[in-house]
């Protein structure tokens, strides 16, 4: 009966990815040259970190904790994700998983039960990356502000469990430097920045060409000059509200939605049809 128990828990979990696939799974993404790079980088100083204490030789002190600075849609979630995954496969992190959460995971609305909340938290995430989206909202209330036992809460945490948590704090640039340096604690943990760029046109079309392949569908040639166009149009033409890969992926499902009515329409759709979109699918009706 034991063995059983034994042999249960076993499947349970699954086996962790190699340190190749996820490399492979980092280099298939979309632009983000920079931060690929500084993540290998990263990836071979704590391995090399792991060889000289394991043959006894001292190390500097060294943070893992970073700061992910970019807008919305720009990869930050998948590439912390992939850390995760990366720190677990050469044994910086016991298991590797990520957790994710805002404002509103760690911060309840009496005193005393946010510092509760954010335990239950890191507890979900120690061995693993604790992922904190829009980080500044911890601290843009006043004196009174739970947010404040919220980081204090983390801090400590940070501390305790140094050696098996990383926690990767993201947002947009400006309200984050202003985040990180309100509190000195903060300074001192997270001294590593990634800076996540919009993805440009280019950048934008090899993402929706991504999503119809693995999904796929096929452009006619109209359908793809038109859609170079659509994305150059869309990154020159941002504003604040511009997702990034999430417009991408939201342009595509309205897509698939025109393509599928036009299809309704015929009497007998061809595989062919099936796998096609074209121009006619990407204008948007007049009444949308």
């Amino acid at each position: 009966q034991r063995q059983m128990c034994i042999r249960d828990r076993k499947e349970e979990e699954p086996p962790k990815p190699s340190l190749e696939e996820l490399m492979a799974e980092l280099e298939e993404l979309v632009g983000l040259g920079t931060v690929k790079r500084e993540v290998k980088n990263l990836t071979n100083l704590i391995k090399v970190r792991k060889l000289r204490e394991e043959n006894g030789r001292p190390n500097s002190a060294m943070s893992l904790h970073m700061v992910f600075l970019g807008n919305p849609g720009t990869g930050k979630t998948t590439v912390a994700r992939l850390m995760a995954g990366l720190y677990a496969a050469i044994g910086a992190l016991s298991k590797g998983q990520l957790v994710e959460v805002d404002r509103s995971g760690l911060v309840a609305g009496y005193v005393g039960q946010t510092a509760l909340k954010t335990q239950e938290v890191i507890q979900s995430a120690l061995g693993g990356v604790l992922f904190i989206d829009e980080a500044y909202s911890l601290a843009s209330g006043g004196e009174n502000d739970f947010g404040r036992e919220a980081i204090d809460t983390l801090l400590k945490a940070m501390e305790d469990h140094r050696d098996d948590l990383v926690v990767i704090v993201a947002g947009y640039d400006e309200p984050m430097e202003k985040f990180i340096n309100s509190n000195p604690g903060l300074q001192s943990r997270f001294n590593k920045y990634l800076y996540f760029p919009d993805y440009n046109g280019e950048e934008l079309m090899a993402m929706f060409r991504m999503r119809c392949k693995k999904n796929g569908y096929r452009l006619t040639e109209e359908a793809e000059t038109y859609a170079k166009e659509f994305f150059e149009d869309m990154y020159k033409n941002r504003d604040d509200n511009f997702g990034n890969g999430r417009d991408v992926r939201n342009r595509f499902e309205d897509i698939i939605s025109r393509q599928a009515n036009r299809l309704a329409a015929m009497e007998a759709p061809t595989k062919d049809d099936l796998m096609t979109i074209t121009k006619e699918d990407f204008l948007v009706p007049a009444e949308e």
